[in-house]
């Protein structure tokens, strides 16, 4: 049977309420510890600082990303692109969906702020997506390294998107119960959760990739594990309404604005933080022009030696996908949702600060550092964590006065 295939390791489950709690009992510890670490942070916030010398531990919601997230709940998207004086589009409301921060809105009904509506949203959002990667990784593991796994996410470097105003941690719980969908072949809901995903944060076009790499490995072992055609039909439906869904968004923008290419206007203007002048896109050009602006306008280095270090680390990550027994414990849907991620970055992504919060997806591959048994290991691997979630939180929030420290 297809259940028995995709279960490695034996076992007497824990009851849902037991999981539902001890998974808490992890996650609520991990939220004090953050909250202790982005308090710290306001405390040596200077006037250099984003938020400034006299920031509150509130003003990390919406510092950064947070700020346009409530600039979609107050006021909407505008129907006239804004411009800057050379007559550029400048950045605006249309670079972000609009899941997250209405939901937010709702949610913020009784308390009368955003701010509060956007906090308990990230908190629930990420407790939820803790939940959904146990039973993903529980598929694969045993209970204490799919526990370990969820300590590891829970407090990971980039912990402190379950308490800011970002769309992340919503995200991520879509992202888990999508990928737990398919890895069980309950594949009806992915009807509901990619169009969830495709107006919560951008990156459904790598579901899509992930649907046809994984319907491809489908045909290709269907004399272990039969395929039928209600399944066939599944994958390539659900794989065609996330492509869909991924260039929906452009077409509303441009619907709205007059403008056809309004949302990928929109998404260069941050460019020009980075790079001068006008800034374009086909694919994979983002990513070689941040390779350029690193290694030879930064740093100046040989911008053969970027390309030499950049793929030889690509040929790492594809290596560990492939052949790495931690990562190959993990199960198949992992490894292609992670193989299909990293292709996407690779050819929409520009190379800055920000690829810390965009590796967050790949959260899944957190089940590979808790299968090694050792106590030290595991240890090793939390004080790690909690060691980068500081430097991260400290480099984005107590300072934030240079490029490389934008979240």
């Amino acid at each position: 049977m297809a259940g028995e295939q995709l279960t490695s390791s034996p076992v007497v489950r824990a009851s849902a309420a037991r999981t539902a709690v001890r998974v808490a009992a992890i996650y609520v510890t991990a939220r004090i510890v953050t909250t202790l670490f982005l308090f710290a942070a306001t405390e040596l916030s200077s006037f250099t600082s984003r938020m400034g010398a006299d920031a509150r531990l509130g003003d990390t919601v919406v510092a950064w990303d947070g700020t346009w997230y409530w600039l979609v709940a107050v006021s909407g998207y505008p129907t006239r692109l804004p411009l800057t004086d050379s007559g550029q589009v400048a950045e605006n409301a249309w670079a972000f969906l609009p899941i997250y921060p209405w939901l937010a809105e709702a949610v913020s009904a009784p308390f009368g702020l955003w701010q509060t509506g956007a906090l308990i949203v990230s908190l629930v959002a990420g407790y939820a997506a803790s939940v959904a990667l146990y039973y993903l990784l529980r598929m694969r593991l045993d209970e204490s390294a799919t526990l370990w796994a969820v300590v590891f996410f829970a407090n990971g470097p980039l912990a402190a998107l379950f308490h800011v105003g970002y769309a992340e941690a919503l995200n991520l719980f879509w992202l888990f119960c999508a990928l737990l969908a398919v890895a069980r072949r309950r594949y009806a809901w992915l009807y509901v959760l990619i169009p969830l995903m495709a107006f919560t944060r951008p990156g459904v076009l790598a579901f899509a990739l992930f649907l046809a790499l994984f319907g491809i490995w489908r045909w290709f072992r269907r004399a272990r594990e039969p395929l039928r055609g209600p399944e066939i039909a599944h994958i390539v439906a659900a794989g065609l309404l996330a492509a869909i869904a991924g260039f929906a968004w452009q077409f509303i923008a441009g619907w709205v604005t007059g403008v056809p290419d309004a949302y990928l206007a929109t998404e260069l203007a941050w460019r020009r933080n980075w790079v001068l002048g006008d800034a374009t896109f086909t694919p994979l050009e983002p990513f070689l022009a941040g390779v350029s602006y690193w290694f030879e306008t930064m740093w100046h280095l040989p911008l053969a030696l970027g390309y030499a270090l950049v793929g030889g680390g690509l040929v790492l990550i594809a290596v560990a996908l492939i052949a790495l027994p931690q990562v190959r414990r993990l199960g198949i849907e992992i490894r292609l949702w992670s193989a299909s991620y990293l292709v996407y970055l690779l050819l929409v992504f520009f190379p800055q600060s920000s690829i810390f919060r965009l590796l967050v997806p790949l959260s899944p591959l957190w089940g590979a550092f808790a299968v090694p048994r050792s106590r030290a290991w595991r240890l090793g691997v939390l004080v790690a964590c909690l060691v980068g979630q500081w430097w991260w939180i400290y480099n984005m929030y107590a300072l934030g006065s240079t490029n490389w420290q934008v979240p």
